[in-house]
């Protein structure tokens, strides 16, 4: 007689059968030493648990990317202080209002990022900022200046030190990339030929674009990501201040899109360009900016930094969170 506990046919013996009737009492863990809050939280529906997971990813992202603590590390506080953009209290309507007492700032070197539903008002505000709109009632201020009641003459001076990305790249089909991002510095300056060259060439590096490559190419061949960096060259041609960005990464693929975060950020920690971006990609948004703005029923229904953002309890910030 064999000492295996096997049957006949060789298999091992089955386990007791259990009691499909469970005992009274508290439920087992089965060795699960985990807290019940997070044994509760596997067992909700997707969908109770998809904001949470969502902000958790978001988190995460944002582990190794420099947030509102780097900014303060970078700046000094009297730095940080200077309010480069101002709009107070801000009422814009057509046919039916668009904004209702909005404020915000954005300090020197700071990324603020326009989040909120299509027909928020985002683009809106930054046509107030460019002054190619005038508000109702409240004030824009660029550098401490309320920029409301200038002349046309005194507007186009004033935006001088302002770039704009559009959110095609808004390039001139019929100009090369070199006339693309030298048009602004023949219009605005009096750079001679030489100097224009050498400012076209910085500005294509700089968003790491090759200058011998493409500046003799027009923009139908280049790709959708290359466009928008030729599209940022042109914003930067004259050194602004401010940078602002239409939808900066709408329609690119992945990489693409991360492509064009990067450099955002870029401008922010090598030349301390405040900008202003109106996005709809969250994950971008996270990644690059020191605080968000949402725009919810014509107002600002959240201003603050990305990780209070993701930790909020606000039911309509939740909501939008987990339809990014």
């Amino acid at each position: 007689m064999t000492d295996d506990p096997r049957d006949a046919a060789g298999s091992p013996p089955l386990p007791p059968a259990r009691s499909s009737v469970e005992p009274a009492g508290p439920p087992t863990t089965d060795g699960d030493q985990r807290p019940s809050g997070e044994r509760r939280q596997e067992g909700r529906r997707a969908s109770e648990r998809r904001p949470t997971t969502i902000r958790r990813a978001i988190r995460d992202e944002l582990a190794d990317e420099p947030t509102d603590e780097y900014y303060s590390e970078t700046h000094p506080q009297e730095h940080r202080a200077v309010p480069v953009i101002e709009v107070d209290h801000v009422y814009l309507g057509f046919d039916r209002p668009i904004l209702e007492d909005v404020s915000l700032e954005a300090r020197k070197g700071e990324t603020i990022c326009l989040v909120g539903e299509s027909g928020t008002g985002k683009s809106t505000m930054l046509k107030l900022i460019l002054r190619l709109l005038v508000p109702d009632r409240g004030n824009v201020c660029i550098h401490g200046e309320d920029i409301t009641d200038l002349t046309f003459e005194e507007a186009l001076e004033a935006r001088q030190h302002m770039g704009m990305v559009f959110q095609s790249a808004a390039l001139f089909d019929s100009m090369s990339v070199f006339e693309n991002v030298a048009y602004p510095l023949r219009e605005h300056t009096t750079l001679d030929d030489d100097a224009i060259e050498e400012r076209v060439r910085e500005k294509l590096a700089f968003v790491d674009l090759d200058p011998d490559q493409v500046m003799s190419q027009l923009p139908s061949q280049l790709s959708g990501g290359m466009r928008k960096r030729v599209g940022i060259a042109r914003g930067m041609a004259n050194n602004p201040e401010i940078m602002l960005y239409d939808e900066p990464t709408s329609g690119l693929d992945p990489l693409s899109t991360g492509t064009i975060t990067r450099l955002i950020m870029k401008l922010q920690r090598e030349l301390d360009v405040t900008s202003v971006v109106v996005s709809h990609d969250i994950r971008s948004v996270f990644r690059m900016a020191t605080r968000v703005a949402v725009l919810n029923e014509r107002r600002i229904v959240f201003f603050g930094t990305p990780e209070e953002m993701a930790a909020s309890d606000d039911k309509y910030l939740r909501d939008f969170l987990g339809g990014s």
